[in-house]
């Protein structure tokens, strides 16, 4: 009887602690569950929002490329790969490598006019490098029309500076400052230079001046300090600047419009009028996924020189 009583006191709490066990595993399970019924409503909408607004469009655009156009604008689906040899002929080519050249000398612009202004507003106090950063901004609360045509009131053959040129007698005769690629530059670079100076205020700000010190305790002029120390840590600031001013610049047709008069013509320009005057739908969806492939390219070459994608969101 005793050897029973001692076997049955033993199995009590094997069954207890199985018992135990699975009340665990079943929690864990529930708690699994939960989180993952949670994770799909948190990620749920923008998923769909992701999916149908982002994914379906690029795929239609991407198929709609390939297709041929009919009489009137329409779209016959018949496969092709006219529209993107017509890419290279030397009418769209060159607009393309026009679009190259002034986003090139937009983002160069926007870079040496936009990293002296990060360094001198991250040796500013807070309250003061807030002040100077609402006003770089808040031309980008004004409609776009509006600054436009101040540039074309200011550039114009009768405008503010050549006006102002002749009374100081510099000049004789007006200037040609408007419907050229240069005013189109100066446009450009107005309105993408707030976009290159934050990325790069942010990159100098959080350098560490223990660096420089240590730079100028070894002997380093300020230039070398600069080219050695400074330059080299804040580069992914510079990188995204770049990448924020170049990708817009080649598909931003509004100020081509406006400042070009017709003289300039970008990619952003030349898919609207497929899409708008030509009603040649298939040759401006395969220019838009050319000029996407660009974008891309852009992106990858910025993440091999060492950029972060995060940067480009901050």
């Amino acid at each position: 009887m005793s050897d029973i009583s001692v076997k049955a006191q033993t199995v009590v709490p094997d069954a207890k602690k199985v018992t135990a066990g699975e009340k665990k595993v079943k929690h864990g399970r529930k708690q699994s569950i939960r989180a993952t019924i949670s994770n799909i409503i948190m990620c749920g909408p923008m998923t769909i929002w992701s999916v149908l607004f982002i994914l379906i469009p690029v795929v239609m655009l991407v198929f709609m490329s390939f297709m041929t156009k009919g009489l009137l604008g329409k779209i016959v689906y018949k496969f092709t790969l006219v529209n993107y040899t017509d890419i290279f002929k030397p009418v769209y080519f060159n607009v393309v490598k026009e679009s190259l050249i002034i986003a090139l000398w937009t983002t160069l612009l926007t870079v040496l006019l936009g990293y002296p202004l990060g360094m001198v507003m991250s040796k500013l106090k807070k309250k003061t490098t807030g002040v100077i950063t609402i006003l770089m901004m808040l031309p980008l609360w004004v409609s776009g029309l509006v600054i436009l045509y101040s540039f074309v009131i200011m550039l114009n053959n009768s405008g503010t500076i050549n006006s102002f040129l002749m009374n100081i007698g510099l000049i004789k005769k007006p200037l040609q400052l408007l419907y050229n690629n240069f005013s189109v530059t100066i446009g450009m670079v107005y309105m993408f230079l707030p976009f290159a100076v934050l990325p790069m205020y942010s990159s100098i700000e959080k350098l560490d001046p223990s660096l420089i010190e240590a730079s100028k305790d070894l002997g380093a002029n300020p230039v070398t300090t600069f080219f050695k120390v400074t330059l080299p840590l804040t580069s992914p600031g510079i990188f995204a600047g770049v990448i924020l001013t170049f990708i817009p610049c080649i598909g931003y047709y509004m100020v081509t419009d406006m400042l070009g008069g017709g003289t300039s013509m970008l990619v952003g320009n030349l898919i609207y009028r497929q899409f708008t005057i030509s009603r040649n739908w298939p040759f401006g969806a395969a220019l838009s996924v050319v000029l996407s492939l660009i974008i891309l390219l852009m992106v990858v070459i910025y993440t091999k020189l060492g950029g972060d994608l995060d940067d480009l969101a901050s």
